[in-house]
């Protein structure tokens, strides 16, 4: 496996042009949810979970653990597999190119070892035990279908 790495230029083609496969993870902290406040295209503004693309031959696991010490420095046990999401934007990082399209894939995690930093994505990481405003429509469905994290109308993370 490369370092997954792709030219400007090629990247570009891929968000012209395919879904990108991706994992966003839930990660159970302190009694709450990790979510970081994100600076770049899409979701901008928005907070939202930790996450990233899959590399070429790299599986969806494999991609969990290396996006949760990657983009948050914190080494995670998988718990709960929520499926697959379809997250379309109608915005992009990605100058000529008004979309992006991801098959994103959920993940409940709990850290097992590490403290949370900030990446290139993030103006700020914070644990919450009910949702953040503004949260994500996409982040809603994960909270919806998760078996272990109980959400009530008040939207406050209930976990085992």
């Amino acid at each position: 496996m490369t370092d997954g790495w792709i030219s400007d230029d090629d990247w570009s083609t891929v968000v012209a042009n395919v879904p990108i496969v991706s994992v966003d993870l839930l990660v159970r902290h302190e009694g709450g949810l990790i979510f970081g406040k994100r600076i770049n295209k899409p979701a901008k503004g928005y907070w939202f979970l930790p996450g990233g693309r899959v590399q070429k031959c790299e599986t969806r696991r494999e991609a969990v653990h290396r996006i949760a010490e990657a983009e948050i420095g914190l080494s995670v046990e998988i718990v709960e597999s929520l499926g697959a999401f379809e997250h379309i934007y109608d915005t992009s990082d990605v100058n000529g190119v008004e979309t992006k399209h991801y098959l994103a894939n959920g993940y409940v995690v709990d850290v097992t070892n590490g403290r949370p930093i900030t990446d290139d994505q993030h103006e700020e990481l914070h644990v919450f035990q009910s949702a953040p405003n503004p949260l994500h429509s996409h982040i809603r469905a994960y909270l919806d279908v998760s078996t272990i994290l109980d959400v009530s109308d008040s939207d406050t993370f209930y976990t085992d």
